[in-house]
């Protein structure tokens, strides 16, 4: 923000003199008073983008002003120019902005600007004083930003450069301004005047006056800084760019490469002598970290002339960028440094200064420079490929331009040399061919390739280039590269068909499409259609809008490959046709696009989530944002939108908002289009005047549709939707102003389409009932739909409030504050946040003294302190009572909230007193707390904090002394294990308001310090120790894990605040806090083992996380050092286990450094030492110390590893090869492999030796990817103890070491390898051999198959001698080989090599393994279940065998019959072929025996195995069984049902149950065993049942339930009143809780639906849950209304309305509980449903003429409920709504319970009326004129007092 202290009178002189001033004429006056007010307007604020907005509105207004204006009023105003602009120096944007406004003013009179700039330079340079930080932004601005500024500092040449030299010592002296900003910018000042004074410097240093004292000390200074002298590095780059800038001024390239030259001697580490022109200093290096090096190479490269850079030595001769340059930039990349993205940032740079100084360079050197033997190719290659895999941030994303302009440089040196065939190509493609799909370093250096080679030779060479684009696109990290390289062979492919040298005839766009499609069309259809969500998605966001853009023929090509009744064709239709309409910006709906618009409905109503989103993407998106939507488009919206409110899927929820505000954006837009030609000479048509009403209406509507979702009891996902939709019209059709947004600012002519709309009785966005709407938000019980709801409230609602809101609302929050439930203290919080920002007036409201005159925000400063004393006050003397009804941390919260998060309120309402107040307020209710934790309120000399049994202890004795009774103790006396109430009261308000002062002290100092104090700070050194004090005290005292996480965002806040100051003190607190906690660390403990060494590792973050990225990090390496010395100390000799040891906390805390984001990449420096250290510490006798060092492992190694795949399980491979690996760790391959040698040579086949660090050492290893042949040939001594490890008598570590051996050997030695290990197996039984070797043997040989065969570039041929080793040796399958692993692993690498097995060997084989499937295993044969699992999917994938093998399932063993039921599931190969007619014929005659089987686990997977065979793909009514006679079906179905009634076994089992039962009555007409099932099902769809169980429900309604309903439409009334039963339990399962659930029972109403149109439901089409509901109460009302039960279905969903009782018991309502018990169905919406319910009900009272039955039966009900309509209706009507906000209503308001009542009655009443209305015999109930007017009456009252209800229900009651 612009201070306005010097700015404010001039303002003011101004003005007074403009309006003084008689030769002005009034139109001039009035633009200049505009242009005071913008200038003025840009100074009041803190947002960027506004100040620059107004600046640039002033600099419009200013050329308005004619010229010239009177001289003093002139000067006057470059004056105040100037003084804005001086006060913004160090906002380079703003400063342009005011020297356009200056240079403009310069036209009439240049002398004068001159003038005054230089009067503002003289006092900056003429000063007694040294430059302050201010002086030198100020400097630099002129420099940089002023034309006229920059003339004067070149005539204040001199000067200038006394000034820099006299600071230089000032700068040097303190390590804070060595370190700090006035370095830096010392430091940019230098550079500045090199690169734009250069004409002056360059006389000064290679002239005549070369040895000028300023320049000396200047360079010096520069070197100084350059080899160590701060630790800031940004700095040292900087100054290494400033040396070569005075470099490059040199006046010739002989004297400027020999400076150059001689800056290189930066590589030498004694004392040496800097020569540049005739200026020479002595330099030696402070430190050793190579920055030194970097900032000179990088400052070389980036200042310095072509002519320098290729200048020779001529005593050596030999080029600087090549012979100079270059080894420094390679001995950079070779050590491995935390700059290592600099690094590769300045090889970039070498690489292109090399393409442009090319041909300098060919005459030096006279041959090619990337010839075939050139060593410099091989570096540059390896360089690249070392950095393609880097886990650093940004390095690997800059491999693609290195490699770029690489392979440029090859390309010109071949063309020089005559090289026609440029071998280097086929090389690298061969290399990149070679790598895994998983590696990202493949995609960009081949799309950098594949210009240079052609997309034909890319794709010979790697054919499998398409799938693997595939697999990418179905992994998250990978998709980018995937896109990128698509993309790359699309536009080539393009133009090699265009633009080739024989192509005289362009093609055309269909020749060309046909051509795209040949290639690329199989594989993009497959992605658009595939079951992977991921890949749909990434397709259709990355594949189509390419291919539509270099190929728009394709479009023609693609759709009449898509059936939309295929599964997963609907979508790709739409994600195509939305594609096509944003490419090509033409609408794709016309006149006779009625198929088109048929399939986009049925896209909208599909049940999958991407497809709706697909068909609204279509729907709402196109590129021309005027483009009016048709009408056809405005009925769509209306119907999808209420229809797709409750989804669960946040990303549904954001991209439906994002849809619908392109929407509204087109509607927008088209509407003011039309506006501007009703301005026009020819009006508005009839067409635009029609589309003009269409837009508003429908606005109107949506902005409607949010605000009947609002109300509380509504779903979270409702509430959600409904604020996005809300947020999107207010953003979208106001025309509010929001400076902190780029972009959705709108339109300067909004505000005439507003009031057009309010001419016409719309768009009243802001009335006081939808205010009131959202004000009932802010007790949400979410914390999103309260933080939603206030920020529209504050962002767009008038400013302010009206008094009676502010009153009630103020009581409210004060009453919220003080609960002890968190929530709610938090929505006072927020309540109160609103208030400030709303700026209303609380005069009347707050206590204690209010002083005149003071603003509104310090008065409630001061108001929330008296409130915070009064509650500390309490705590003080019953901490019982406290933590009840004054917990203090909602009066902390709310104090964060109104200081921090109002703009404006922290200076306002804080001074030096107040900030005191405040921190002596946190400090005694910190101390507090802190000694009620450990029962003793001295705390302050305790640094060890209660163990978790002392803090129960203490909280137990302190409730006890309140007089709360025996604690601990349940009612009978005995101890209780959960705490009591109490104790959680107590415990909650002691760690939550130690959070919140953590968060809140962290951010004010924060705040605090990142003002500028002019006068008294706000806190002062003493008063930031104290803070320091209290937050160490938090950390380090309270073992409670959300308060020291809680406590550590604030403390990282306050440690970086205090790290940046430019006050030496106060940058010294944090290393002092972090010493003393490493000291903590150090001393010995006394107190009980800490989990994960509790804060102190916090407290260590706390203070490393807030150091400067920028700088060397030395409290980082100090911290790390003294960890790493500390872990490794040996343990005493009398060490205790019980308690906490220093090397434990050591590890823990490394750990948690390891762990933290906050830290990135530096880190990883470290990551050899600690990786070593906790391998080591594994083998610790202290299972503390190896408990920590395992975690501290794993996390490194998640680290070290970078990115894994999304999405897939935690023993996915990473990105990194074993190369790229020990490239950036080379310290740990010789430890790794030591390790492994080491644990191979112990193998003894007599004992056990254990190894800790073995298994982890190989997990790591086998995380790892494959590398590329070249680069792992060097890793081949893992190879021998890899190998060895097989013959482990650990099974793990052969597991392990076989995934590890995969990524140790070269992909093209795969198959030999396997071949060597084939032939090292045993032949025979008689050869002396070991299990554990032949069976890890056999896991390394399936291991490297799998890999070889997953690469696809393996050829089935060259298996052959694998396979014939592995056929000769088929005793390793029989009996003879005693072990069972051995045999399973024999026949697991057998079922890869199938198709290459000879016909007798599989023959031979499968009759082993059937034999074996009769036989009962041993039960101490270990793994013999494993053997049968693996010999039955052998022989069940074999299409002959499979048939024996399930022939007579129940003679085959207990182990055999479970894996071949498991099987079923497992292996869905067997679905649609003739094997699943065998399958459902045995597991039918088996049904009863399993049934009867006493093993529950075979029990339930039969069960599952019956319903996955007999259930067809697709569920269709009709019969399912049909290999059961009736009385063994009978029989089947009474034992299933007496299972289920008697609850046995546990939910997993009884669903099966429940799904069993359903399939065996699927065609049973027993009317006794089907009313049987069906109250089965109406048991367990209940909210209370276990999800197993309603999930079974669901599946039995498609299963069994739509055969039965289908079968009742023509049967009778007892058929009906069951199928009525069926359909009232898939309405209510379609609100059940869970997803799966309502899904399932959404393909019940999805196969009703199909089967009642007479359509086929092999194809089942899938509707939307929602939709589904609907289409089974219109099933219900069409086909079964005369139904006894339908009645009962319809009311049973109507919400009780006891408006009486409710309305008592909100008014007495108390918080009698820390927590609230949920409802069972959170989902369940009881407004919603009885707004869905009620056109149906009335419906049905219409035909209460046709049928008597219903006739008995509606009026039975209306008898039963007229009375209780009449009276909750009175209830309604005695409302007191007055003109004022009662705060009775309001809590009526946000009560749940009310809105679902009222909508309860609402719906009865309606019904009730209509049944009046049609029936005369009725009428004496209630007079139906009366009850119509008492509802419409009800409903404008309440409407007006912020309750929305459904048009629905005044509709009905107004339509007769």
């Amino acid at each position: 923000m612009i201070s306005t202290d010097s700015a404010d009178c001039q303002f003011a002189a101004l003005l007074a003199s403009y309006v003084m001033e008689d030769n002005l004429a009034p139109a001039v006056k009035d633009t200049l008073g505009l242009f005071l007010n913008k200038l003025a307007e840009s100074t009041r604020t803190t947002v960027k983008r506004s100040m620059e907005r107004s600046l640039e509105e002033a600099s419009q207004i200013l050329r308005k002003v004619p010229a010239p204006l009177h001289q003093q009023l002139h000067r006057h105003l470059v004056q105040l120019l100037l003084a804005l602009q001086m006060e913004a120096a160090s906002t380079s944007s703003t400063c342009r902005k005011i020297d356009q406004m200056l240079q403009h003013l310069a036209q009439a009179n240049q002398c004068l600007i001159s003038e005054e700039v230089q009067q503002c330079l003289h006092k900056v340079l003429n000063q007694e004083q040294v430059l302050s930080l201010k002086d030198l932004q100020i400097v630099c601005m002129f420099l940089e930003d002023s034309m006229s500024g920059r003339e004067v500092l070149r005539q204040a040449f001199t000067p200038l450069l006394s000034k820099i030299t006299q600071l230089v010592p000032a700068v040097m002296k303190e390590e804070a301004a060595r370190n700090g900003a006035l370095c830096y910018q010392t430091v940019k000042v230098c550079l500045q005047v090199f690169q734009l004074l250069s004409e002056q410097v360059a006389p000064l240093v290679f002239g005549e006056q070369s040895d000028e004292l300023h320049m000396r000390k200047i360079l010096e200074f520069l070197m100084v800084i350059i080899l160590g002298e701060t630790s800031n590095r940004d700095t040292r780059l900087l100054a290494g760019t400033a040396v070569a800038m005075l470099i490059s001024t040199a006046t010739d390239s002989e004297s400027g490469g020999s400076s150059a030259w001689s800056l290189l001697q930066v590589t030498s580490r004694e004392l040496w002598s800097l020569t540049v022109g005739g200026l020479r200093v002595d330099c030696c290096s402070r430190v050793m970290d190579g920055v030194d090096r970097l900032a000179v190479t990088r400052g070389l490269l980036t200042c310095c002339r072509k002519d320098i850079l290729i200048s020779c030595d001529k005593s050596k001769g030999v080029c600087l960028l090549l012979d100079g340059l270059f080894p420094l930039i390679s001995a950079l990349h070779r050590e491995k440094l935390d700059c290592q993205y600099h690094v590769f940032q300045v090889f970039t740079m070498w690489l292109k200064s090399v393409k442009e100084c090319l041909p300098e360079i060919w005459e030096v050197n006279g041959a090619p420079l990337l010839g075939e033997r050139s060593t410099l190719r091989h570096t540059l290659t390896q360089i690249i490929w070392n950095n393609a895999e880097s886990p650093l941030e940004g390095v690997s994303e800059a491999v693609r331009n290195a490699f770029c302009v690489f392979l440029d440089i090859y390309e010109l040196d071949c063309q020089r040399s005559g090289d026609s065939e440029k071998q280097l190509y086929m090389e690298l493609l061969h290399r990149i061919a070679e790598l895994p799909w998983e590696s990202k370093a493949k995609y960009s250096p081949l799309s950098a390739l594949l210009p240079y080679v052609g997309t034909d030779k890319v794709l010979e060479q790697y054919p499998t280039l398409p799938s693997h684009i595939l697999k990418c696109l179905s992994t998250n990290h990978l998709a980018p590269c995937a896109s990128e390289i698509y993309k790359s062979l699309l536009q080539e492919q393009r133009r090699e068909l265009t633009v080739g040298p024989a192509k005289e005839v362009s093609p055309t766009e269909l020749r060309l499409a046909s051509q795209w499609a040949q290639r690329w069309q199989p594989t993009v259809l497959n992605a658009l259609t595939s079951d992977v969500p991921l890949l749909q998605n990434n397709a259709s966001s990355y594949l189509l809008p390419c291919t539509l853009r270099c190929f728009p023929g394709a479009f023609d090509t693609l759709l009449p490959a898509l059936d939309s009744t295929v599964q997963g064709h609907l979508r790709a239709w739409t994600c195509i046709m939305s594609a096509q309409r944003t490419t090509s910006g033409r609408s794709p709906w016309s006149p006779d696009s009625t198929v088109e618009m048929e399939t986009l409905h049925l896209a909208l109503s599909s049940l999958d989530d991407s497809v709706r989103l697909a068909a609204l993407s279509l729907l709402c998106c196109s590129p021309k944002t005027k483009e009016a939507p048709s009408l056809a488009e405005y009925s769509a919206m209306r119907a999808f939108l209420p229809l797709n409110l409750n989804s669960e899927s946040s990303p549904f929820r954001q991209h439906l908002q994002a849809g619908v505000r392109k929407f509204l954006v087109r509607i927008r837009d088209s509407c003011l289009a039309n506006l501007k030609s009703r301005k026009s000479k020819r009006g508005l048509s009839e067409q635009e005047e029609r589309e003009l009403e269409q837009g508003v209406d429908f606005i109107e509507w949506l902005s409607q549709l949010p605000l009947l979702c609002l109300v509380p009891g509504n779903s979270f996902q409702r509430k959600k939707t409904a604020l996005l939709l809300l947020s999107a019209v207010l953003e979208t059709c106001t025309d509010c102003w929001s400076p902190d947004r780029k972009k959705g600012q709108p339109p300067a002519n909004m505000a005439a389409l507003i009031n057009w709309a309010k001419e016409g009785g719309k768009w009243d966005f802001f009335s006081r009932s939808r205010q009131l709407v959202l004000i009932g938000c802010l007790e949400d019980a979410t914390n999103e739909i309260r933080e939603q709801a206030a920020e529209l409230l504050a962002r767009f609602f008038p400013c302010s409030l009206q008094p009676d809101v502010v009153n009630v609302l103020f009581s409210r929050a004060q009453s919220l504050l003080c609960s002890p439930r968190v929530q709610e203290a938090q929505m006072g919080a927020l309540m109160i946040k609103l208030l400030l920002q709303k700026g209303v007036s609380l005069d009347g409201q707050v206590v204690g003294d209010v002083k005149q005159g003071e603003v509104q925000s310090a008065k409630l400063i001061g108001h929330l302190l008296k409130n915070l004393e009064q509650h500390y006050i309490t705590a003080k003397e019953d901490m019982l009572l406290a933590a009840r009804s004054s917990p203090m941390h909602g009066v902390v919260s709310a104090l964060q909230r109104c200081l921090l998060e109002v703009p404006g309120a922290l200076t306002e309402a804080l001074n030096h007193s107040v900030t005191l107040e405040i921190l002596s307020l946190l400090e005694k209710i910190t101390l507090l707390l802190l000694g009620v934790l450990y029962g003793d309120q001295h705390t302050e000399d305790k640094e060890v904090p209660p163990s978790f049994c002392d803090m129960g202890n203490a909280i137990s004795s302190l409730i006890g002394q309140s007089g709360a009774g025996e604690v601990g103790l349940d009612e009978e006396g005995e101890e209780n294990v959960l705490l009591s109430e109490e104790h959680s009261l107590v415990l909650t308000c002691c760690w939550v308001t130690l959070k919140e002062i953590g968060i809140f002290l962290g951010s004010l100092v924060e705040r605090i310090l990142s003002l500028c104090c002019k006068n008294t700070p706000l806190l002062t050194v003493k008063e930031l120790q104290r803070a320091s004090k209290l937050f160490k005290d938090i950390i380090l005292k309270c073992r409670h894990w959300g308060a020291v996480e809680g406590c550590c965002i604030g403390f990282t806040k306050f440690c970086a605040a205090l790290l940046t100051s430019s006050d030496p003190e106060l940058r010294e607190i944090p290393g002092h806090m972090l010493q003393q906690g490493l000291n903590v660390l150090q001393s010995p403990r006394a107190t009980s083992v800490t989990r994960r060494a509790a804060g102190l590792p916090m407290l260590i973050l706390g203070v490393l996380a807030a150091e400067e990225n920028s700088s060397s990090r030395p409290l980082l390496a100090h911290s790390v050092n003294m960890l790493l010395e500390t872990a490794k100390a040996p343990l005493p000799p009398d060490w205790d286990q019980t308690v906490d040891l220093p090397q434990v906390c050591a590890v823990h805390t490394l750990q948690t450094l390891v762990k933290g984001s906050s830290l990135g990449s530096n880190i990883l420096q470290y990551a050899p030492a600690v990786a070593m250290l906790s391998l080591t510490l594994l083998s610790s006798p202290c299972w503390a110390m190896r408990n920590a060092a395992l975690q501290l492992y794993s996390s490194l190694c998640s680290r070290m590893l970078g990115q894994r795949p999304a999405g897939e399980d935690v023993s996915a491979q990473y990105a990194m090869s074993p190369p790229a690996f020990f490239s950036h760790y080379p310290s740990l391959q010789p430890f790794l492999q030591e390790a492994l040698e080491s644990a191979a040579a112990d193998l003894h086949e007599s004992r056990l030796s254990l190894h800790p660090s073995l298994y982890p050492v190989l997990t790591l290893l086998a995380k790892l990817q494959p590398g590329a042949q070249e680069q792992t040939r060097t890793l081949t001594d893992f190879l021998h103890p890899l190998l060895q490890l097989s013959a482990s008598p650990v099974y793990a570590v052969r597991v392990m070491s076989s995934r590890a051996l995969v990524a140790m050997i070269p992909p093209t030695e795969y198959l030999a390898s396997v071949l060597q290990m084939v032939g090292e197996l045993p032949e025979s039984p008689d050869s002396p051999c070991c299990h554990n070797r032949v069976h890890g043997q056999l896991l390394q040989i399936k291991a490297i198959l799998v890999r070889a065969l997953h690469s696809d570039n393996h050829c089935r041929s060259s298996l052959r001698e694998v396979v014939e080793g592995l056929e000769a040796r088929l005793w390793l399958a029989s009996s003879e080989q005693r072990c069972p692993l051995v045999r399973q692993e024999y026949v697991s690498v057998l079922r890869y090599l199938k198709k290459s097995c000879s016909g007798t060997f599989l023959n031979h084989l499968c009759a082993l393994l059937l034999e074996e499937m009769h036989r009962s295993p041993h039960p101490l044969e270990l793994g013999s279940a494993s053997f049968h699992q693996s010999a039955v999917h052998f022989l069940c994938e074999d299409s002959e065998w499979v048939w024996q093998v399930w022939q007579n399932l129940s003679s085959k063993s207990a182990v055999a019959r479970l894996s071949l039921v498991r099987w079923i599931k497992e292996g869905r190969s067997w679905r649609g072929t003739s094997l699943q007619k065998l399958l459902e014929r045995e597991i039918q005659a088996n049904l009863k025996e399993a049934l009867l089987d006493q093993d529950v686990e075979y029990k339930r997977v039969f069960l599952m195995a019956l319903v996955d065979v007999v259930s067809p793909e697709v569920t269709q009514p009709g019969p399912l069984l049909s290999g059961l006679e009736e009385a063994e079906l009978q029989e089947c179905v009474v034992l299933l049902l007496e299972e289920l009634k008697g609850s046995r076994g546990g939910p997993e089992l009884l669903s099966q149950s429940l799904c069993a039962v359903s399939l065996l009555l699927s065609q049973s007409t027993d009317l006794a065993l089907l009313s049987q099932w069906c109250t089965l099902l109406e048991t367990h769809r209940r909210a209370e049942a276990p999800e197993a169980l309603r999930l079974a429900c669901a599946e039995c309604l498609g299963l069994t339930g739509a055969a039965v309903v289908t079968n009742s439409l023509g049967g009778g009334p007892t058929l009906k009143g069951l199928s009525t039963r069926l359909i009232s339990t898939g309405v209510h399962l379609l609100q059940d809780a869970s997803q799966q659930v309502r899904a399932k029972a959404a393909v019940f109403a999805s196969i009703l639906g199909q089967s009642e149109v007479g359509a086929s439901t092999q194809g089942c089409f899938l509707m939307q849950i929602n939709q589904s509901l609907r289409s089974l109460l219109d099933l219900l009302l069409r086909e079964l209304w005369e139904s006894a039960e339908t009645l009962e279905a319809l009311v049973c969903h109507l919400p009780e309305c006891d408006l009486g009782s409710l309305l008592t018991e909100v008014k007495h309502a108390q918080c009698s509980s820390l927590y609230e018990q949920d409802e069972a169905n959170v989902y369940l919406e009881p407004s919603v449903i009885s707004e869905t319910v009620l056109p149906y009900l009335i419906c049905l009272a219409k035909r209460y003429p046709e049928s008597s039955s219903l006739a008995e039966h509606l009026d039975q009900w209306a008898k039963q409920n007229a009375a209780s309509v009449k009276e909750n209706l009175g209830i309604c009507k005695s409302l007191r709504l007055g003109d004022t906000l009662d705060p009775d209503w309001l809590s009526v308001l946000m009560e749940p319970r009310f809105h679902g009542a009222l909508c309860g009655l609402y719906a009865r009443a309606a019904f009730l009326l209509q049944l009046l209305r049609v029936s005369d015999k009725l009428r004496p109930l209630l007079d139906p004129s009366t009850l119509a007017q008492d509802l419409l009456d009800s409903h404008t009252r309440l409407s007006q007092h912020g309750v929305f209800l459904s048009s629905i229900f005044v509709d009905s009651v107004r339509n007769e």
